[in-house]
């Protein structure tokens, strides 16, 4: 059987930026698992064939775990970047210059995992669109509906 991994990230104190700690807690409740607090990643719980992680940021750390997993599938907040409320994007291993240091972009964690352990998944990155950025950790109407319908589909596959 193929294994998941499912990453959520962003930063769940504001409000929308949550959805991938919010997905992540969805799937996990699915599984027969305790949702994880903010500021709980998932590191002890993997080891299943779909497994999930919450955090505030990609890392080069994150390599070595993502390339031992079949399928890789990232769930971050957009701003309205793309019209749709929930946007789907195949990735591919690349490295893509960046002007920012202290965060890495998925397409880069893919190389980085194939350049040092000689693999990585397939993958796709969800993104669902955030309305409010504000401070708190409660999403917005638009935005939990797109968290449900995300976790409904990957739940699915």
């Amino acid at each position: 059987m193929a294994r998941t991994l499912v990453i959520g990230y962003g930063n769940p104190s504001r409000r929308d930026d949550g959805v991938g700690l919010a997905v992540v807690n969805g799937l996990r409740q699915r599984l027969g698992l305790l949702p994880l607090a903010e500021g709980d990643d998932g590191f002890a719980d993997l080891g299943q064939s779909l497994d999930t992680l919450a955090l505030q940021q990609l890392t080069p750390e994150l390599a070595e775990t993502v390339a031992a997993y079949d399928r890789l599938i990232l769930v971050d907040a957009h701003v309205g970047t793309y019209p749709e409320l929930i946007q789907r994007v195949q990735l591919r291993p690349q490295v893509e210059p960046s002007l920012v240091s202290h965060h890495m972009k998925p397409n880069h964690l893919l190389a980085l995992a194939a350049q040092l352990f000689g693999r990585a998944p397939v993958a796709e990155l969800i993104s669902i669109r955030g309305f409010d950025f504000d401070f708190g950790s409660e999403l917005s109407p638009a935005t939990a509906a797109g968290v449900q319908q995300v976790v409904a589909e990957i739940w699915s596959q």
